[in-house]
């Protein structure tokens, strides 16, 4: 299942530690952020409940930028 989420991110640089951050959270097959556009599409595996991901998720990303802001729907 792949998912959208809007992000707020300061750089590029940052955006792609992210993005690596993120694919190593169990239940995630996949991350791509995008500095421009905002937008973090994360693949989650097959049976994985992104409501249960998506706070560690959000967690990775901080240890990369503390001040980064992923909007949950």
């Amino acid at each position: 299942m792949k998912k959208t989420y809007k992000i707020d991110v300061d750089c590029a640089n940052c955006a792609n530690l992210m993005e690596d951050a993120t694919k190593k959270v169990a239940g995630v097959a996949d991350c791509t952020v995008n500095f421009m556009t905002l937008k973090m599409i994360v693949n989650f595996e097959e049976g994985a409940d992104p409501k249960a991901v998506m706070p560690e998720v959000v967690k990775a990303c901080k240890k990369v930028e503390p001040d980064c802001e992923v909007f949950l729907k």
